[in-house]
């Protein structure tokens, strides 16, 4: 099935020539690594805060702009490391660690609105840094880092943006927290079926190449 990551070397190609400044001016890819996994961090505490005292509001749409600029930051420190030589033991783990790190409380900050099932949420948090655990496990038997899709971070997302982006514009059209609630936790299972796809077909594909 098709991936968001597919799209990821046709990025590349646009962020190249600024990947080329930054590291002209001395930035590295750990630095990208941690800063994108901080603004993450203080993002979804801001959102959680914010929504559990106040009512819906633009401010939830920081959630996909954000979304999008850290899809940039994880291309740029990739490209920092491999094409500039800054690959290193420690920048492995800030980069699957940080990416765990800021997917887990991006998601969870959702938990604030009432309509949205927590145990749900909860469940789908796990989905999703179980498929990046099984992803990291292939080098266990020899083989590549996987990233199969059909939910994979970029994915993911996606699909939780959509999910924030509805519940800006929602009241819009109507006034009924039962109908938004079946959306975005419709969205959610929808998200949590495709997760447990994606464990599966990346264990698959790591069995299938070792033997």
């Amino acid at each position: 099935m098709p991936s968001i990551y597919q799209l990821k070397p046709a990025f590349q190609n646009l962020l190249r020539p600024f990947v080329r400044m930054l590291f002209n001016f001395g930035i590295t890819a750990n630095q990208v690594t941690l800063l994108a996994m901080f603004i993450s961090i203080g993002l979804s505490y801001f959102l959680y805060s914010y929504y559990l005292t106040h009512p819906i509001s633009w401010l939830l749409l920081l959630f996909p702009l954000w979304m999008l600029v850290r899809m940039a930051f994880n291309a740029i420190d990739g490209m920092l490391a491999r094409e500039f030589k800054q690959q290193s033991n420690l920048g492995a783990f800030y980069n699957e660690l940080s990416d765990v790190i800021s997917d887990t409380a991006l998601y969870l900050c959702l938990i604030a609105f009432g309509f949205i099932h927590a145990q749900l949420l909860l469940l789908i948090t796990f989905l999703a840094i179980l498929c990046e655990y099984t992803g990291v496990m292939a080098p266990l038997i020899g083989q590549e880092r996987r990233y199969d899709g059909p939910m994979g971070k970029s994915d993911r997302a996606f699909w939780f943006s959509l999910i924030t982006v509805i519940i800006v514009i929602f009241p819009i059209f109507s006034t009924n927290l039962q109908f938004l609630s079946w959306i975005c936790n419709g969205i959610l299972s929808f998200i949590g079926v495709l997760l447990a796809l994606t464990v599966y077909n990346r264990i698959k594909n790591s069995l299938k190449t070792t033997s």
